[in-house]
């Protein structure tokens, strides 16, 4: 199976999506289940993972409604404030949603470049186990030294990657993120995604090859059984069609096993995520 491990769902709102700005202007819309259908079917994807945009529970429950009326969501990564001081009871309450997967926070929004290290949060990341949920890490470069003292305080919670963490593509940032990707891939429990790669590129003007450094990076340091394909659709349609952003992926790893392909195109998520 094609998985595609990453995208969202939105009913557009001006002021909570004011992160959608004026040069997003294509994605300034509704984007829901069936609008991603066809797409799917038109680039031979047979389910995704839907994730959280919105730091409410509101935003959780409504991908669980989605993922209840479209087989093809096949898991739903939501938001819960992990630093609640009721967040087992939180979480054990959440296991009623066979679907839902894990969590994610939008770590790459907070001033405090250490805030996955704060007490409250380690606290609420110590509790997903418990519970069987994974944790979604968005961050920016600027945050991965903080990321790497995160994953070594969890050695066994499924922890991964947004987006290769955001390099700074366009600007040709390489050399300190990989560093970084590097000792970060040494915990086996940490996955990454190859997503979200071309909106940090030139968005009018990128090519190929400008991405070819930084999956060879993350393909050396993580290994093709700990990559995960996503679309992050719909955001990707900024600066690139669907079609175009999973042909990269696709033509990248075409040297690769027979096997090794299907990992990172559906089998790496569907373990990861417990699909």
């Amino acid at each position: 199976m094609i998985i595609d491990s990453h995208q969202h769902f939105w009913q557009y709102d001006p002021i909570r999506d004011a992160w959608i700005d004026e040069t997003m202007h294509r994605i300034r819309r509704d984007f829901m289940p069936e609008d991603l259908a066809p797409v799917y079917a038109a680039n031979g994807i047979d389910g995704c993972v839907a994730v959280q945009v919105d730091q409410t529970p509101a935003d959780t429950t409504f991908l669980l409604n989605l993922a209840a009326q479209h087989d093809f969501i096949k898991g739903v990564v939501g938001w819960v404030d992990l630093r609640a001081d009721d967040i087992s009871a939180q979480l054990e309450q959440y296991t009623k949603f066979p679907k839902l997967k894990g969590f994610r926070h939008i770590v790459q929004g907070e001033p405090d470049n250490r805030f996955l290290l704060g007490n409250d949060f380690c606290r609420g990341i110590s509790a997903l186990s418990d519970f069987n949920f994974t944790y979604d890490i968005l961050v920016y470069p600027k945050q991965l030294p903080a990321v790497e003292e995160f994953v070594l305080k969890f050695p066994d919670q499924r922890l991964i990657i947004d987006h290769l963490a955001k390099p700074e593509i366009k600007r040709q940032e390489f050399s300190t993120w990989a560093a970084h990707m590097k000792k970060i891939a040494q915990s086996p429990n940490v996955y990454c995604k190859v997503s979200g790669m071309v909106t940090e590129a030139d968005w009018e003007r990128w090519k190929p090859a400008d991405f070819r450094p930084y999956l060879e990076t993350v393909l050396e340091a993580f290994g093709p059984q700990r990559l995960v394909y996503g679309s992050d659709w719909p955001v990707c349609l900024v600066a690139a069609a669907y079609n175009e952003q999973k042909k990269l992926i696709n033509d990248f790893i075409s040297t690769l096993a027979a096997n090794e392909q299907a990992n990172i195109m559906g089998g790496n998520a569907i373990t990861f995520y417990q699909l």
